[in-house]
């Protein structure tokens, strides 16, 4: 139990760099709170003790903003930065070294009773606000981007965006495991597929442009008249009529 404590603070320290002590971290952060709460309510649950086990994760929720359901299955090294707005539902499971932002909801999408929530593999990351939503798994040392909404598998090593979530990213290199692995937390510097494409469409209308400003250069000017019978350019006259019709 204490070796857990300690394993828990030690992430905290190791991953956020507000951490200033091992004492601020024990009496300020809701998401080593939460966790610890979890682990507890966890017990009851396997024991079929539901009741409490719920009674302690609602507890747990008011006074961190941070709801696990006690059913979740949590692995060792899990970080909640900040915490609050992030849902963990029943039958969710975390790997080990996961890190999760505030606004996170790992949920289901049915009522059906059996497995129904997100597995998270090891070392993984999940931005703010992300959603991760259905009986699935995301690999192994992945990140999930900013205000994603996955619906789907994630393979190993990638990166995921959007909404919904796709993958834009896999480094490909095969994956050392090691204890000391260390984590990516640069969840900022991620590809964005929607900015990709707008610059792919600016790039072709200024392919058009060009090809329009040389068809316009290489074309005889066409005389046009006004109303008052005075020959003009079309630019700015209201009422263009060729000659011949006029």
């Amino acid at each position: 139990m204490f070796s857990g404590l300690r394993k828990n603070i030690r992430v905290v320290m190791e991953r956020d760099p507000a951490a200033k002590s091992v004492l601020e971290v024990i009496l300020c952060y809701p998401g080593f709170h939460a966790i610890i709460m979890h682990r507890l309510a966890h017990r009851f649950y396997r024991r079929r003790w539901f009741v409490t086990a719920r009674l302690i994760s609602h507890i747990s929720r008011f006074l961190t903003g941070i709801e696990i359901h006690p059913g979740a299955k949590i692995g060792e090294g899990l970080f909640i930065d900040h915490g609050s707005g992030v849902v963990i539902g029943e039958t969710a499971e975390l790997g080990d070294n996961v890190t999760v932002y505030q606004g996170v909801t790992l949920g289901g999408t049915g009522k059906e009773k059996e497995k129904r929530h997100p597995t998270i593999g090891n070392n993984v990351v999940v931005s703010v606000g992300a959603k991760v939503l259905g009986s699935f798994t995301v690999g192994d040392n992945s990140k999930i981007g900013a205000g994603s909404v996955v619906l789907k598998a994630v393979p190993p090593d990638s990166t995921v965006v959007g909404v919904p979530g796709k993958v834009v990213a896999r480094n490909g290199r095969k994956v050392e495991e090691r204890k000391d692995y260390e984590i990516d937390l640069r969840h900022d510097l991620l590809p964005d597929p929607v900015a990709e494409m707008i610059l792919c469409l600016q790039k072709k209308i200024d392919k058009l442009e060009k090809r329009i400003m040389q068809m316009e250069e290489n074309s005889l000017p066409v005389e046009t008249v006004c109303q008052d019978g005075e020959i003009q350019c079309g630019e700015g006259c209201l009422f263009v009529l060729d000659r011949e019709n006029k």
